[in-house]
């Protein structure tokens, strides 16, 4: 007999040892997994729901919802988020996972959200959504639910070892320098500009990104920034900022009125050519539209497309 019950302290290591089995391809580490589900500003522990049967743990979801400040990050107090969740591949074809879900939808309604997202959740998501090719059974579960896709980001790589910035983007480089822009490392003096401008122009949660990466590793050399010839910040790029993994790429941008002068292809490259003198192998990211700006200007510099996600939704105000 499976039962649904709430996280109670114990539970960790049965969870992780979960995410291994029931998610080959996406298993998480149990400081990885305490970051960004129990130590995060809207963790509920009724709201990481466990099947529970005489073995133990076989199943778990985590449900998050917006109803408090997410600490500097800020979520839409109208919003709710599937953020992970899984169920052991002995114990499938019970219907576990559909009762999972519909308990996670049940507690999110409860805490007043009007919609729920698998999963895309800012302050800490553990991928952008639901890798349909790897997990093909999870896309129709939750489709049966009344998730329905909203788009679908890609990763990419692109490997280093024989990298080298290309003579065009050298050209590009010393024309934006003749002009007056600047690209380089930054210094710690360089962090409250950064820092604000990716907040305030980019997206609300890459500054904080930005100054929880300098406070955990000591790297502001790891962001390069651009200014323009006035000395105002124009765009940024940054690596090692998640985890601490120097060959994860980004966040990364250009502000939009300085747009269409080949500064985002200028930082790309700049920080590509740092990380490889670093060491690095490889350059890989979580997400991007593969048909925006930002995803054509990494097919040109090189990156393949690697994995598809689907970032879903479900309406929670019709029941």
């Amino acid at each position: 007999m499976t039962r649904l019950r709430g996280y109670r302290p114990g539970d960790l290591e049965a969870l992780v040892a979960l995410t291994e089995a029931g998610q080959p391809a996406d298993p998480v580490s149990r400081e990885w997994f305490a970051e960004n589900i129990l130590l995060d500003a809207n963790f509920d522990p009724d709201g990481l729901i466990v099947a529970v049967d005489g073995t133990g743990p076989v199943g778990f979801v985590h449900a998050v919802a917006g109803r408090r400040e997410a600490g500097p990050i800020p979520v839409d107090p109208a919003g709710g988020w599937l953020t992970i969740g899984t169920v052991h591949p002995a114990a499938r074809r019970r219907g576990i996972g559909t009762k999972l879900v519909e308990r996670a939808l049940a507690f999110l309604r409860d805490s007043g959200a009007a919609w729920a997202n698998w999963s895309a959740y800012p302050p800490a998501y553990f991928l952008p959504g639901l890798d349909a090719e790897r997990y093909p059974e999870g896309l129709r579960l939750l489709e049966r639910l009344g998730f329905r896709t909203l788009y679908q980001p890609v990763a990419m790589d692109l490997g280093l070892a024989t990298y080298a910035m290309p003579a065009a983007v050298t050209d590009l480089l010393a024309e934006r320098n003749a002009e007056g822009f600047t690209f380089g490392p930054a210094r710690y003096d360089d962090l409250p500009d950064v820092m604000t401008f990716a907040a305030d122009q980019l997206a609300p949660d890459w500054g904080e990104a930005i100054r929880q990466s300098v406070l955990r590793h000591g790297r502001p050399d790891r962001v390069v920034v651009c200014r323009d010839p006035d000395g105002v910040m124009v765009g940024f790029a940054t690596y090692g900022a998640y985890r601490g993994l120097p060959e994860r790429f980004g966040p990364f941008g250009v502000a939009p009125v300085r747009r269409g002068l080949g500064l985002g292809k200028v930082l790309l490259h700049v920080t590509l050519t740092q990380m490889r003198a670093e060491g690095a192998h490889s350059a890989w990211f979580l997400w991007t539209g593969p048909d925006t700006p930002a995803g054509r200007l990494y097919l040109d510099a090189g990156f393949t497309v690697t994995r598809t996600f689907h970032v879903l939704r479900a309406d929670l105000t019709s029941k």
